[in-house]
């Protein structure tokens, strides 16, 4: 509650009338107990408009923190919100406290032609007043309690949130690193097979992996799994590519078409042959430069991942291939994922 410096001025003036009136119509007991009455009110209103003051203060700061953490505190906002209310509630009641004390106040000054059953009943009301003020202050000390445990609460959120958006930071700038090297891999694999690419090789870059495709007609003869001689040269650029940047995993993955194959031999079915093929690509890779054979997976995949679904000769040519796929190790990734378990 806020008495402006007039309304103060009015209460001591008026209070100076009540002294003086008293002093000159009514007994001089009488009149000490009002002025007693009259100083005590001050001094309670003045602690009450203290005591309003700083927790309105407080309440200022602990909602502009709140507001800077409301996305991520809906249930914390939301509480505050409440209190809040009652906080304007309170203040309300504050405002209509201070109406009934300006109503005795102008009780008071009708003691000028008074009785003493007036004056009884005026130090009564003033009683009751001051009863009523003291409840109020209580309930502004619990609210400001419970709006310094919101306050901690948000506290302690922002200190995780900034934690999170730290490991998210660094999270990306690895992501970035693997991007980038996965790009400049893809630069080093084409320059180095600059006179295979789209002759039945593609080399393509999507989810931080580098792609080398090579068609059937570039590694095997139909239904062999020993590599042509344009083949080898082919993979052994990628190898030597391969020896250079040691941080590249390899995956080799051999696929073939949807036609079943029949065989008595070796190869029996489309598994065996995709799978022989890659074994076939991965050995040419590990004699043609120093790789250390830990970083290369062969895998077969027959004919289910094809690239081209249609039952058609072209679809079934696009489907028979051999892929390269490089991936950057994500040792440094790991590692971070690992200490923020």
């Amino acid at each position: 509650m806020k008495l402006s410096l007039s309304t103060m001025k009015t209460t001591h003036l008026l209070f100076a009338v009540v002294i003086t009136a008293l002093t000159s119509c009514v007994p001089a007991r009488i009149a000490e107990e009002a002025k007693a009455k009259q100083k005590e009110c001050e001094t309670e209103l003045a602690n009450i408009k203290k005591s309003a003051q700083e927790c309105e203060t407080k309440l200022a700061e602990l909602k502009e923190a709140s507001v800077k953490n409301e996305k991520e505190n809906v249930g914390l906002k939301r509480d505050t919100s409440i209190i809040g209310s009652n906080y304007r509630n309170l203040t309300s009641k504050y405002d209509k406290l201070d109406a009934l004390n300006q109503q005795l106040m102008d009780r008071l000054n009708k003691l000028l032609t008074g009785s003493n059953n007036d004056n009884a009943k005026l130090s009564g009301d003033l009683q009751m007043t001051q009863e009523q003020l003291l409840k109020k202050q209580d309930e502004l000390k619990l609210l400001e309690a419970k709006l310094l445990l919101q306050k901690s609460d948000l506290d302690a959120l922002n200190a995780e949130l900034k934690k999170r958006e730290a490991r998210v930071a660094e999270l990306e700038e690895i992501l970035r690193k693997k991007d980038q090297a996965a790009a400049d891999l893809k630069k080093k694999l084409s320059d180095a097979l600059l006179g295979f690419e789209n002759k039945g090789l593609t080399i393509t870059q999507k989810n931080g992996k580098v792609y080398v495709s090579m068609d059937e007609s570039l590694l095997f003869a139909s239904g062999k799994t020993n590599v042509e001689a344009r083949g080898v040269e082919a993979l052994k650029s990628v190898a030597k590519v391969l020896e250079q940047n040691t941080d590249i995993n390899v995956l080799v993955e051999g696929h073939t078409d949807d036609v079943p194959m029949k065989g008595a031999g070796e190869i029996k079915d489309n598994w065996d042959l995709s799978v022989i093929r890659a074994t076939s690509v991965t050995k040419i890779l590990l004699s043609s430069a120093k790789i250390e054979s830990q970083r290369i997976t062969a895998a077969g995949r027959g004919e289910f991942f094809p690239l081209d679904p249609a039952k058609t000769p072209e679809a079934r040519k696009k489907n028979r291939r051999t892929e390269i796929i490089l991936t950057p190790k994500l040792d440094e990734l790991l590692k971070v994922l690992g200490n923020n378990n």
